[in-house]
């Protein structure tokens, strides 16, 4: 099982935050892309099992990448969570409704970024605490 998570921001502080705490101490392998467009050529290359995706990012928004990533049978075991500012509740339904796992509001703290991490990872892998 991959321990590869693709974090995808337009906002480089998120992404070497949260990259910071996932390989540090998570230990998980992390790459990286700043536009849905690249996104998808990360997903399509580096196959991760997680991934966390902003809503508002340039070229392709992070709903036409989800879509995209769970129309794909390929990555049918693709887990997206998406992270977004805005937390009203239509549009949580809307990141839900267009195939995400999960849904996590800015701001987040890193750490529990981190612990639905390791949780997600034991669960995928069959081990429980």
């Amino acid at each position: 099982m991959s321990n590869k998570i693709l974090l995808v921001d337009d906002e480089p502080h998120i992404l070497r935050s949260l990259q910071f705490k996932l390989e540090r101490v998570g230990g998980y392998e992390i790459v990286t892309a700043a536009d849905g467009e690249e996104a998808m050529e990360m997903i399509e290359k580096e196959r991760p099992c997680l991934v966390f995706l902003d809503i508002m990012l340039p070229k392709k928004n992070g709903y036409e990448v989800c879509r995209w990533v769970k129309d794909k049978l390929e990555f049918w075991d693709t887990y997206v969570i998406m992270l977004s500012a805005k937390g009203q509740r239509d549009e949580v339904v809307k990141g839900l409704d267009c195939g995400a796992d999960e849904y996590m509001t800015k701001p987040f703290d890193p750490n529990q970024v981190l612990e639905r991490t390791k949780k997600l990872m034991e669960e995928r892998e069959g081990v429980t605490e």
